[in-house]
Protein backbone atom coordinates (compact mmCIF):
# COMPACT_ATOMS: atom_id res chain seq x y z
CA UNK A 1 0.00 0.00 0.00
CA UNK A 2 0.64 3.88 -0.92
CA UNK A 3 0.12 6.72 0.91
CA UNK A 4 1.55 10.39 0.52
CA UNK A 5 0.58 13.52 1.44
CA UNK A 6 0.59 17.20 0.06
CA UNK A 7 -0.14 20.43 1.87
CA UNK A 8 -0.84 22.23 -1.13
CA UNK A 9 -4.65 21.18 -2.28
CA UNK A 10 -4.07 21.47 -6.22
CA UNK A 11 -1.17 19.91 -5.89
CA UNK A 12 -2.53 16.93 -3.63
CA UNK A 13 -5.75 16.89 -6.40
CA UNK A 14 -3.39 16.49 -9.30
CA UNK A 15 -1.38 13.44 -7.58
CA UNK A 16 -4.32 11.85 -6.49
CA UNK A 17 -5.92 11.98 -9.60
CA UNK A 18 -3.27 9.76 -10.70
CA UNK A 19 -5.00 6.78 -8.41
CA UNK A 20 -1.23 5.28 -7.93
CA UNK A 21 -1.36 6.34 -3.72
CA UNK A 22 -4.36 7.91 -1.25
CA UNK A 23 -2.79 11.58 -1.04
CA UNK A 24 -4.13 13.11 2.66
CA UNK A 25 -3.66 16.97 3.35
CA UNK A 26 -0.25 17.16 5.16
CA UNK A 27 2.88 18.95 5.85
CA UNK A 28 6.59 19.29 7.03
CA UNK A 29 7.34 18.97 10.16
CA UNK A 30 3.71 18.04 10.88
CA UNK A 31 1.21 17.17 10.97
CA UNK A 32 2.24 14.80 8.48
CA UNK A 33 -1.56 13.24 8.00
CA UNK A 34 -0.57 9.54 9.26
CA UNK A 35 -0.76 8.03 12.46
CA UNK A 36 0.92 4.75 11.63
CA UNK A 37 3.86 3.53 10.76
CA UNK A 38 5.55 1.93 7.78
CA UNK A 39 8.25 -0.18 5.97
CA UNK A 40 9.37 2.53 3.82
CA UNK A 41 9.01 6.15 3.92
CA UNK A 42 10.33 8.06 1.61
CA UNK A 43 11.20 11.90 1.07
CA UNK A 44 12.28 12.30 -2.78
CA UNK A 45 13.32 15.94 -3.74
CA UNK A 46 11.18 17.28 -0.49
CA UNK A 47 13.72 18.40 2.39
CA UNK A 48 15.07 20.86 -0.14
CA UNK A 49 11.50 22.28 -0.11
CA UNK A 50 10.82 23.04 3.64
CA UNK A 51 11.84 25.90 6.32
CA UNK A 52 12.77 23.28 8.73
CA UNK A 53 14.87 20.43 7.43
CA UNK A 54 16.16 18.47 10.59
CA UNK A 55 12.78 18.47 12.42
CA UNK A 56 10.53 17.46 9.39
CA UNK A 57 13.41 14.39 9.03
CA UNK A 58 13.00 13.71 12.91
CA UNK A 59 8.94 13.15 11.60
CA UNK A 60 9.39 11.16 9.34
CA UNK A 61 11.71 8.85 11.09
CA UNK A 62 8.63 9.11 13.73
CA UNK A 63 6.81 7.13 10.88
CA UNK A 64 8.55 4.47 10.78
CA UNK A 65 8.14 0.99 11.98
CA UNK A 66 11.21 -0.26 14.09
CA UNK A 67 12.95 -2.16 11.18
CA UNK A 68 11.67 -0.09 8.38
CA UNK A 69 14.13 2.61 6.44
CA UNK A 70 13.85 5.89 5.31
CA UNK A 71 15.38 7.10 1.76
CA UNK A 72 15.64 10.88 1.01
CA UNK A 73 17.47 12.79 -2.00
CA UNK A 74 17.92 16.10 -2.35
CA UNK A 75 20.18 18.58 -4.64
CA UNK A 76 23.76 18.75 -3.74
CA UNK A 77 26.21 21.73 -3.63
CA UNK A 78 24.99 25.73 -2.69
CA UNK A 79 27.80 26.29 -5.46
CA UNK A 80 25.08 24.76 -8.14
CA UNK A 81 22.66 27.35 -7.09
CA UNK A 82 20.69 28.60 -9.64
CA UNK A 83 17.84 30.35 -11.05
CA UNK A 84 16.26 26.70 -11.33
CA UNK A 85 16.28 26.14 -7.39
CA UNK A 86 14.64 29.95 -6.79
CA UNK A 87 11.54 28.30 -9.70
CA UNK A 88 11.35 25.12 -7.94
CA UNK A 89 11.31 27.05 -4.40
CA UNK A 90 14.73 25.38 -3.28
CA UNK A 91 15.53 26.89 0.16
CA UNK A 92 19.18 25.30 0.33
CA UNK A 93 21.38 22.49 -1.65
CA UNK A 94 23.42 19.95 0.64
CA UNK A 95 26.58 18.48 0.81
CA UNK A 96 26.50 14.32 1.88
CA UNK A 97 28.19 14.71 5.55
CA UNK A 98 26.35 17.54 6.43
CA UNK A 99 22.95 15.86 5.22
CA UNK A 100 23.42 12.42 6.78
CA UNK A 101 24.68 14.40 10.13
CA UNK A 102 21.69 15.84 9.97
CA UNK A 103 19.90 12.48 9.49
CA UNK A 104 21.24 11.27 12.34
CA UNK A 105 20.27 14.66 14.92
CA UNK A 106 16.82 13.48 13.59
CA UNK A 107 16.81 10.43 15.21
CA UNK A 108 18.01 8.22 12.15
CA UNK A 109 21.40 6.17 11.75
CA UNK A 110 22.54 5.88 7.90
CA UNK A 111 22.77 2.28 6.05
CA UNK A 112 23.84 3.78 2.75
CA UNK A 113 24.46 7.47 1.61
CA UNK A 114 26.00 8.27 -1.76
CA UNK A 115 26.18 11.07 -4.31
CA UNK A 116 24.62 10.26 -7.85
CA UNK A 117 24.07 12.18 -10.98
CA UNK A 118 27.19 12.35 -11.14
CA UNK A 119 27.98 11.71 -14.76
CA UNK A 120 26.08 14.48 -15.51
CA UNK A 121 27.87 17.10 -12.68
CA UNK A 122 30.31 18.67 -14.90
CA UNK A 123 27.75 19.32 -17.75
CA UNK A 124 25.56 21.23 -14.53
CA UNK A 125 28.94 22.84 -13.43
CA UNK A 126 29.64 24.29 -16.76
CA UNK A 127 25.76 25.41 -17.10
CA UNK A 128 25.88 27.12 -13.70
CA UNK A 129 29.19 28.65 -14.52
CA UNK A 130 28.51 29.97 -17.80
CA UNK A 131 24.87 31.55 -16.30
CA UNK A 132 26.96 33.34 -14.08
CA UNK A 133 29.27 35.11 -16.27
CA UNK A 134 26.79 35.87 -18.80
CA UNK A 135 24.40 36.99 -15.54
CA UNK A 136 22.06 34.91 -17.25
CA UNK A 137 21.54 32.81 -13.39
CA UNK A 138 18.36 34.78 -11.98
CA UNK A 139 15.60 33.45 -13.94
CA UNK A 140 15.27 30.05 -15.85
CA UNK A 141 12.17 28.79 -17.55
CA UNK A 142 10.94 25.08 -16.52
CA UNK A 143 7.63 24.62 -18.00
CA UNK A 144 9.30 22.69 -21.28
CA UNK A 145 11.26 19.32 -21.74
CA UNK A 146 14.21 19.11 -23.52
CA UNK A 147 13.59 17.86 -27.13
CA UNK A 148 12.96 14.53 -27.40
CA UNK A 149 16.44 12.74 -28.40
CA UNK A 150 18.04 15.33 -26.05
CA UNK A 151 16.04 14.05 -23.32
CA UNK A 152 16.21 10.57 -23.98
CA UNK A 153 20.17 10.37 -24.12
CA UNK A 154 20.22 12.39 -20.59
CA UNK A 155 18.28 10.11 -19.03
CA UNK A 156 20.03 7.36 -20.31
CA UNK A 157 23.25 8.77 -18.37
CA UNK A 158 21.13 9.09 -15.14
CA UNK A 159 20.17 5.92 -15.43
CA UNK A 160 23.59 4.21 -16.56
CA UNK A 161 24.57 5.05 -12.45
CA UNK A 162 22.24 2.25 -11.70
CA UNK A 163 25.04 -0.01 -11.66
CA UNK A 164 27.91 2.49 -10.28
CA UNK A 165 25.52 2.79 -7.12
CA UNK A 166 25.18 -0.60 -5.19
CA UNK A 167 29.05 -1.43 -6.60
CA UNK A 168 30.67 1.86 -4.73
CA UNK A 169 29.59 5.47 -3.45
CA UNK A 170 29.97 8.34 -6.04
CA UNK A 171 32.62 10.91 -5.07
CA UNK A 172 30.40 14.14 -5.48
CA UNK A 173 26.57 14.74 -8.00
CA UNK A 174 24.43 17.07 -8.63
CA UNK A 175 22.02 15.14 -6.17
CA UNK A 176 22.64 13.29 -2.56
CA UNK A 177 20.67 9.84 -1.83
CA UNK A 178 21.02 8.36 1.81
CA UNK A 179 18.79 5.20 3.32
CA UNK A 180 18.29 5.51 6.78
CA UNK A 181 16.93 3.37 9.44
CA UNK A 182 15.80 4.77 13.26
CA UNK A 183 18.74 4.36 15.32
CA UNK A 184 18.68 1.14 17.57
Amino acid sequence: DVHAFEPDPDAREAAASLNLAEVRAGALPGPTAFDERFDLVCALDVIEHVDADEASCAALAQRLKPDGFALFTVPAFMFLWSGHDEVLHHKRRYRRPAFDAMLERAGLEIAYSSYFNTLLFPAALAGRTVQRLTGSASSEDTSSLPPAFANAALGAVFAAERHLLPAMKLPFGVSVLSLARLKR
